[in-house]
């Protein structure tokens, strides 16, 4: 079996103290690039701990990557059960 490597791109930023965004971006061997988002707010009443913040964005950005590839596999399934019809 041959082995494959995909590698998936996260971009953080810290829009301000409360506030950080993530990109998660794929390019596929095929030529198809997916891009998913995250975003995460610090509670007010919570110390600030940028660490924390980066993480859950970047986990809801990998998340949201992940539905979308589902999506793709669900779709192409279909596609290729109804070629076979």
């Amino acid at each position: 079996m041959q082995a494959k490597e995909w590698k998936v791109t996260l971009f953080l930023d810290e829009v301000d103290d409360d506030r950080t965004t993530a990109r998660a971006v794929l390019e596929t061997p095929a030529g198809r690039t997916l891009t998913g988002e995250g975003h995460a707010r610090r509670n007010p009443s919570d110390r600030p701990v940028p660490e924390i913040g980066d993480e859950l964005a970047a986990g809801r950005a990998l998340s949201h990557l992940a539905h979308q590839l589902i999506e793709i596999a669900a779709d192409d399934v279909s596609a290729s059960v109804a070629a076979m019809e």
